[in-house]
């Protein structure tokens, strides 16, 4: 694969840059367009649009938490935080943002395709990372269900393996996965409970 294939074309692509009139945002709202990006510059605030944006440059320096539409650490874009002060406050607010990619003030003639190329790859990894984790907690807690089926089956005098083996028989003969048999069975066990302590 030659580099030019793995860098993607950025034209037609949507930023917002969340930062006061000054020249830090005129030089990156001209380096967006030499890039083919379609900029829009915006302050106090972030307008409702920027939720389909696809990338918001915001300033660390004057920035707080009310300029976005979601919570810190969670935009669901790209972002890029433009960093000029080295106040720890500031360093520790910018930081919170969880920001994809920092690009140093003053901004001169560069360094915004870099930015965004770097920002569009950490979100990336980020995200990927997070439906990583989400689908392990299922499968964790899909073990868990099994685990408490097994349990359930055992409690009728069972060994742990002919119990295991009682909910792959079931999940068989019900033609369904074996996830999907145990949550059957804690849900009896459960509704069995219930119906216990009502007596």
């Amino acid at each position: 694969m030659s580099r030019a294939t793995r860098i993607p074309n950025l034209g037609g692509a949507r930023a917002f840059v969340l930062h006061r009139p000054h020249a830090t945002g005129a030089a990156i709202l001209r380096q967006l367009a030499a890039i083919g990006l379609d900029a829009v510059d915006c302050w106090p605030e972030l307008p409702a649009e920027a939720l389909g944006a696809d990338f918001v440059f915001f300033d660390a320096d004057l920035g707080f938490d009310e300029q976005f539409p979601w919570a810190p650490g969670e935009a669901p874009m790209p972002t890029i935080a433009l960093i000029g002060s080295e106040a720890p406050g500031r360093i520790e607010w910018a930081l919170s943002q969880k920001a994809d990619a920092q690009l140093l003030k003053p901004v001169g003639n560069s360094g915004v395709y870099s930015a965004l190329l770097i920002a569009r790859q950490s979100f990336e990894e980020r995200r990927s990372l997070a439906d990583e984790i989400v689908a392990l907690r299922a499968r964790v807690a899909e073990r868990q269900t099994i685990v408490r089926a097994v349990t359930a089956l055992a409690a009728q005098g069972a060994t742990d393996d002919r119990a295991y083996a009682q909910l792959r028989s079931l999940a068989m003969s019900w033609q369904v996965s074996m996830e999907e048999a145990a949550r059957r069975i804690v849900a009896m066990t459960d509704e069995g409970d219930e119906h216990s302590d009502h007596a």
